[in-house]
This record gives C-alpha cells, structure tokens and sequence, in this order.
C-alpha cells in the first residue's frame, strides 16, 4: 500500500492488479462507472461575496477621501475598476479542469491539475486498464503550493463513513 500524501508532497496515483491507487486510497477497477475531463463551473457564489466586499471597501475609501480632500477626485472610478478586475479574476481562476471517477457505490474521486491534456492522459489510462487487465501504470503527481491553486487537489465523496481525503 502506498503512503498516504503529506501536503506539499507529490501524489501518486497509479494502476496496480487492477486497483486503482489515489495516494493510499483503493478502489477496484471493475467498480469504476464514469470517468470524465471537464472545467469546472466558475464560483459565482465566492466571486459575489468578493464583490460585495470590496463594493463596500471602495464606499468607505471614497466616503473618506471625499472627506479629506473635498471630493471629485477619480478615486470612485479607480476602486470600481479594481472591484471589477478582481471579481472576473476571481470568475477566471474558479474554472478549474478537473478529473472525476465515479465508482458503482456513488463515491466519486476528484482531481485537479493544471492542464486538460494531462488529466485526459490520465483518463485514457484508467479507461485503458479497465479494458485490459494486465495494464498497470504509476502517476506522480506534482502539489505546486500549499493553497492548492493550481497544484493536484484529491477529494473522496459519498459511499458509507467515507470522510473523503484532504490535501
């Protein structure tokens, strides 16, 4: 059994005798029923609540340096342009390619990395070794920071006492 990841540290996924190998959580190959590539839908919700936060910031900066320096400056202008940039950054960096398995019991394997092409890679194997039993090969999959932004990000839902994995 492989060790189980330590944040910062790369990740191994890999196909052994037909087990599928997310760090140190198995799952059968037999089990699998969907495997997909896709970016995820932006976080309307989190780009709102930025808004809205910094909606109220650029009010009270602009109540104060109307107060200040006897207002008409372009400092409203200024804040409102700085809101908006950082929403639709918000909006752009949401969108997240992401490789999900589903397994027959509901649970589902999230994984995030940089790129489409290296989560479709990864897709292809799985599908792969599904077909063909005697097909194994190994992953490493690099943590790029400890935020996990852009490095890989695991995440185990459903099934019975499954508390999912946590990078």
């Amino acid at each position: 059994m492989p060790l189980p990841p330590r944040r910062g540290k790369p990740l191994e996924l890999r196909v052994l005798r037909q087990i599928l190998w997310v760090g140190s959580a198995a799952a059968p190959l037999r089990n699998i029923s969907w495997v997909e590539v896709f970016r995820l839908k932006p976080a309307w919700g989190k780009a709102g609540v930025y808004f809205l936060l910094l909606v109220v910031f650029a009010f009270l900066v602009s109540a104060w340096l109307d107060s200040t320096d006897g207002g008409g400056g372009p400092a409203p202008g200024v804040l409102t342009l700085f809101t908006l940039v950082i929403v639709c950054a918000v909006l752009l960096w949401s969108r997240k390619p992401v490789l999900i398995v589903e397994l027959n019991s509901g649970s589902r394997v999230v994984l995030t990395l940089p790129t489409m092409d290296e989560l479709r890679l990864i897709a292809g194997q799985i599908v792969y070794a599904i077909d063909h039993p005697e097909y194994e090969f190994s992953a490493v999959l690099e943590q790029y920071n400890t935020t996990n932004n852009f490095g890989s990000v695991v995440n185990m839902n459903g099934g019975r006492g499954n508390t999912g994995i946590k990078l």
